[in-house]
């Protein structure tokens, strides 16, 4: 039997762990080898490199691409860590938004935050003179750590109610990943204006569960907190339709007789404040705190960092605009 011959880090050429961590982002060998601007076949032959030097299988071929092997997979927050302190250290500490780097940034949210956020860093970069690029990719989860490991974006706005436990539990300064808060919101029943249940400016569980309902889930689930929270009281919902976004369900019962769960602050974003009715949800329903969320290895990066800071700066303009009281 042979002996797998150990890693000699002294002869390891790392520029193999580059090709490994942009592998690992697009899970693609031709997709990878376009962003790093190098050939395929140079690709695979840095992948066959990395695999000889390990002595580990680190992708399997699939018909859609590569999926990593759990050593790459465990691998890959040591190596991304590591270039990110390399790049720290090499590139300029300065960062100027006003000058045209070809530096861009990734924020994912869902389009509730979009329509808050978007509008108000548009105008504060214009404001500004800011030259970085701005590109909103969707959130579809209430858990960003995944997503923000592989790169899909350098910070998470939304709603994340588990997270802020989970990284105490694995010890804030050892953790990955950094969670601040940014404001807080509410859930709203939300129909259209002349809806029979707009009549009253109290909605009754009774009348609420005899309803039909338009469920909104960013990932297509069958039952959510809404859900939940009316089992916990013994009651249930019938759930018509299912959409995956805000601004679908919104234009959805403003045009049916559905009833829909929308956050307080969507309604007057998206100009749809005198268009629906919104009464009180007639049951216990967690509030929205919307924070922000970013991997450890942008902490000290300027450019990061100056984009955290506008988030948080562009919050407290929204929060003090009337149209947003809801939102406080």
């Amino acid at each position: 039997m042979q002996i797998p011959r150990p890693l000699n880090f002294r002869t390891l050429d790392l520029n193999l762990l580059r090709v490994f961590d942009v592998v690992m982002v697009e899970r693609h060998v031709t997709r990878a080898a376009a962003r790093l601007a190098i050939t395929q076949p140079a690709v695979s032959n840095a992948l066959r490199r990395l695999r000889e030097a390990t002595n580990e299988e680190l992708f399997i071929p699939t018909s859609s691409g590569v999926v990593p092997t759990a050593h790459a997979e465990a691998l890959w927050p040591i190596v991304r860590t590591a270039l990110a302190n390399l790049q720290r250290a090499f590139e300029p500490q300065a960062f100027d938004p006003r000058e045209d780097s070809g530096l861009g940034f990734t924020v994912a949210m869902a389009d509730a935050t979009a329509a808050l956020f978007v509008p108000a860093l548009a105008r504060r970069f214009q404001r500004e003179g800011v030259r970085v690029g701005l590109r909103v990719v969707p959130l579809t989860t209430r858990d960003p750590r995944e997503m923000l490991e592989q790169g899909l974006a350098e910070v998470a706005l939304g709603f994340f109610p588990e997270l802020p436990a989970a990284l105490r539990a694995e010890g804030e300064a050892l953790s990955l990943f950094r969670c601040e808060h940014l404001y807080s919101t509410a859930y709203q029943c939300v129909m259209r204006r002349d809806h029979p249940l707009a009549a009253t400016e109290t909605l009754s569980l009774d009348d609420y569960c005899a309803a039909e309902h338009l469920r909104v889930s960013f990932a297509g689930r069958a039952r959510g907190f809404v859900d939940d929270a009316l089992a916990r009281i013994g009651r249930q919902r019938h759930v018509s339709i299912t959409v995956n976004s805000y601004f679908t369900a919104a234009l959805t019962v403003q045009q049916s007789d559905l009833l829909t769960v929308l956050p307080s602050s969507f309604l007057p974003a998206a100009g749809f404040g005198d268009r629906l009715a919104a009464r009180a949800v007639p049951f216990e329903l967690l509030g929205i705190d919307i924070g922000y969320a970013w991997h450890a290895r942008h902490e000290l990066d300027p450019a990061q960092r100056w984009l955290r800071e506008a988030l948080v700066a562009v919050a407290a303009e929204i929060l003090a605009l009337p149209a947003a009281g809801a939102t406080a």
